[in-house]
Order: C-alpha cells, then structure tokens, then sequence
C-alpha cells in the first residue's frame, strides 16, 4: 500500500454488509450495525485503507424512501463510525430502478466510474457485499471481491466466501500483508 499515489479502498455494500437489511429503510433511527463491522473498519483503517459505500437504493424510485431520508441515513452511518475513528471516504448509491437499466446500478460501475477509478489501486482494493450484484460490481471495477453469506453451496463469482465481516476483513489484512 505505500509506494503508490492510488488509494487502497474497500468498497462497501450497506444493506446487509454493513447494516441490518431492513427493507427499504427510510428512518435514521432504524440504522444497526452487524456485528463487528466497527471494529473491523478499524482495523482496516489503521492500515490505511479508505471507505466507499455503494448501495443501490429503488425505493427512491418506489416512493418508499424519501431521498431527504436516505441522507439522513448516511449521516447517521458516518456520524457512528466516526466515533470508532473511522471516516466513509464517500457514498455512492442508486435510486433507480432494475428495469431502468440505468449505468448507475450495481453490478455497473457508472456510480462511481468518473468519480474514483483513476484514484484506486485495483491490486490492493476490494468489494465487500452480500449480493452477487456486488461481486459483479467488484469485477466489473477490476478487483477482489468478498461475498458474505451464510449458504455454503451457493455459485458466485466472488475470490471469497465468508459468513461474517470479520472473517472478509482477516481476507483483506492477508491479501495485503502476506507475512
């Protein structure tokens, strides 16, 4: 990670990766962290790493989240994990809907194309998401993608399978620290 002018990033699925999946959240308050995934960004960015939540978002679309909601939301997201010391580098999300087959959806990467992919290195970024649309997202940009499920026999693309954040972020501190 050092030795380069590109950023080592972890992209962040939210809904279900990072926060519970309450089905189109549209209350602040409503916001809950999985398990460890505080103490994990922690620990990933003490090693420098920095943070992009990309979360596809159709109840915009739907009229079952009001996008003042949704930035309330993110806030909220940054504000707590600012108090573990830890900063959302930037946030990215899609408010359409699949059928609209807009470029901003994940699996594609138009959401975050112009904006940061000149600034990443690929080598030493990675996806985190529960989703195949996020492991395709992962590919798609060019980098290592984990997927974090609980079905031990499901088909994906993702370089890893794990069933807790924890387990994605020892993934990465390997990945990048070898020894």
């Amino acid at each position: 990670m050092e030795g380069t002018n590109k950023l080592s990033v972890v992209f962040l699925d939210r809904d279900g990766t990072i926060i519970v999946d309450k089905v189109y959240l549209n209350d602040p308050d409503g916001v809950e962290f999985i398990e460890g995934v505080k103490e994990g960004l922690q620990k990933l960015n003490s090693l420098g790493f920095k943070f992009i939540l990309v979360t596809n978002q159709s109840g915009i679309a739907r009229g079952l989240v009001r996008l003042e909601n949704l930035e309330l939301i993110h806030k909220k997201i940054r504000e707590e994990l600012s108090l573990n010391g830890v900063d959302v580098f930037k946030i990215y999300y899609c408010p359409h809907l699949p059928e609209d087959n807009c470029n901003c959806r994940k699996p594609k990467v138009g959401m975050v194309e112009k904006d940061v992919l000149n600034l990443i290195d690929k080598k030493t970024s990675f996806m985190i998401g529960d989703k195949e649309t996020d492991i395709e997202f992962g590919k798609n940009l060019g980098i290592k993608s984990i997927l974090i499920t609980k079905d031990k026999n499901i088909n994906t693309q993702a370089d890893y399978v794990v069933s807790n954040f924890k387990d994605a972020v020892d993934i990465i501190i390997k990945c990048v620290n070898p020894f």
